[in-house]
């Protein structure tokens, strides 16, 4: 009799979530659990240290933990491999210095207030409860940094001075009204709930504005200029967003070949667009073009909500087996600060906040070209993320909390959402040439980032052959030239990119690396299985998995 995922290796798995949960109130809001919205993690070294313990305790626990059934085996792997990558990280100090300009702690503190209900005057009481504690939550984070400070541990300057710039937005310190009084404003209360937002949404501005003071002022002093991590982080981050210990050289030489490969691609599609036309010259015909033309964000929001919901309808039953609480994913416009580009966020676990598509643009941004957006919709939605992560949720039966709602690997996840933009179009639904471009330019976008990436931070040579200062060795000023040159990028994204990929080393090839997997995994799978192969039951099977590190979903697949 198959184990229950709630006994002995899942148990563990469980606790773990519960307790890291509890120490850190932004992931619980995250997953969902009830009673923790009113507070926010304790972001001081203390804090820091505790959340540590929690996973190096789980991960001896896990080691020694006998797996009961395959299933059991499987979770242990998964979790083995994740929670021990987390230890190596707190153990190396990393996330006591954390600051980047994507995912560190101003700006998880920033958007939980992004998935906070706010449908009743209770719930508007808890975000001002909240609130209140943001001052308390940044002043420990300073600690944090200047501890890490004293180690010899601090984030690059770019990485400080443009967390500084997002900080100052928020708190409505470049002009108009910080991001915390125009979310208060829309509360539909009076009299004292009304007095206790306006107040906590002042009081969390200024502690924004003071940690913009505090990074220019006492941090970027300490800041190393040298924007490149060297390979022994890079490794370790590298293993944290892949799930798997890669040839580095090999990764980086594929990426120059998949990048051409597509380079190629895009010259063709671009001259059936406009005869004659370079790759620039067909986007910017295309960008004329009204039948791709949106015009203002609230447009933008209801054409995304169009096509997700589309694409849901048309993929159910014909390619994916969809739930109907998965049919549901809400499309929105993300507030304006934080880096430009789409993300997603998953449902909670009682499918009581649904999978939440955002779409960061500038705030003074009005027209844009769904051409460049349409794959983006797929990544973002169904087939993509959304269908990926909502699926695993669903898996109460067979996998445990931990692997349902916490083994996110970007490689896996991110590697997913790339290879479902390819089945769209294997689909027929990029036959429109203008569509198909932005797919294949959102694809050498991905493949530029191996390159980038890996040679920003290693400082490769580049190599003869490529088009582009051969024989030079990597900087951020020529990783900044070769995406604005070499892709039809919007540039306003492509310098975000630049600052993104210097702080958070190891992320940006994932996607490529990820889809590539995904291809060999099905090519390998289709060769063993011959006639018998179905691959809507191959893409059933390995979304039922759940999520794991690339190495370990590669032994899984070959399972299949």
């Amino acid at each position: 009799m198959a184990s229950s995922p709630h006994d002995g290796v899942h148990e563990i798995c469980d606790r773990y979530v519960d307790d890291i949960a509890a120490a850190d109130p932004i992931l619980a809001t995250v997953l969902g659990v009830p009673g923790s919205g009113g507070d926010l993690p304790d972001l001081s070294p203390d804090g820091v240290a505790r959340r540590g313990e929690i996973a190096r305790a789980a991960a001896a626990a896990i080691a020694v933990a006998e797996p009961s059934d395959v299933g059991a085996a499987n979770a242990k792997a998964v979790f083995a491999e994740r929670v021990g990558l987390q230890v190596e990280l707190y153990d190396a100090g990393e996330r006591l210095a954390e600051l980047n300009v994507i995912t560190s702690p101003p700006q998880d503190v920033r958007q939980v207030f992004d998935l906070m209900p706010t449908d009743t005057a209770d719930d508007w009481a808890v975000v001002a409860r909240r609130l209140t504690k943001v001052p308390a939550a940044l002043t420990g984070y300073r600690a944090s940094l200047l501890e890490a400070a004293g180690r010899g541990h601090v984030a690059a300057l770019r990485q400080v001075t443009k967390v500084a710039e997002q900080c100052r937005t928020w708190a409505g310190a470049k002009g108009g009204s910080s991001f915390f009084a125009d979310m208060v404003a829309k509360a539909d209360v009076d009299g004292g709930l009304r007095a206790d937002l306006d107040s906590a949404a002042a009081t969390a501005a200024t502690a924004y504005a003071e940690l913009a003071e505090f990074l220019t002022a006492e941090l970027a002093p300490k800041a190393p200029t040298e924007d490149a991590v060297g390979e022994e982080r890079y490794r370790l981050w590298s293993r944290e967003f892949t799930g798997a210990r890669l040839d580095l050289v090999e990764a980086y030489e594929w990426g120059w070949a998949e990048f051409a490969r597509l380079e190629a691609e895009m010259k063709e599609v671009a001259n059936r667009i406009s005869p004659g036309a370079t790759i620039a010259e067909a986007a910017a015909a295309l960008d004329a073009d009204p039948r791709y033309q949106v015009r203002g964000q609230k447009a933008l929001e209801e054409w995304m909500q169009r096509l997700s919901d589309q694409a849901l309808t048309d993929l159910r039953g014909v390619h994916f087996e969809i739930p109907d609480p998965v049919m549901r994913l809400e499309c929105r416009i993300a507030p304006p600060g934080g880096s430009v580009g789409a993300y997603y966020t998953g449902p909670t676990d009682d499918w009581s906040r649904p999978g939440r598509m955002w779409w960061s643009v500038p705030a003074d941004r009005e027209d844009f070209s769904t051409w460049r957006e349409v794959t983006t919709v797929y990544h973002e939605g169904a087939p993509g993320h959304h269908l990926q992560i909502a699926t695993a949720v669903l898996q109460a039966a067979s996998l445990n909390r931990f692997q349902r709602l916490l083994a996110w690997v970007p490689a896996y996840g991110e590697g997913w959402a790339l290879y479902a933009e390819r089945l769209m179009r294997e689909f027929g639904y990029l036959s429109d040439d203008g569509d198909l471009l932005g797919m294949l330019d959102a694809h050498i976008f991905r493949a530029a980032r191996v390159i980038v990436d890996i040679g920003m931070h290693l400082k490769l040579e580049i190599p003869r052959g490529a088009g582009f200062h051969e024989g030079e060795r990597w900087t951020p000023d020529l990783g900044l030239e070769f995406m604005l040159t070499r892709t039809i990028t919007d540039p306003t994204h492509v310098h975000d990119e630049i600052d993104r990929y210097l702080g958070w080393p190891g992320q940006a090839p994932t996607y490529k690396l990820g889809e590539r997997l995904w291809l060999q995994a099905r090519d390998e799978v289709k060769s063993r299985r011959g006639a018998d192969f179905d691959l809507k039951t191959f893409h059933q099977n390995a979304l039922e998995m759940g999520a794991m590190g690339l190495d370990t979903l590669r032994e899984r697949l070959a399972a299949l």
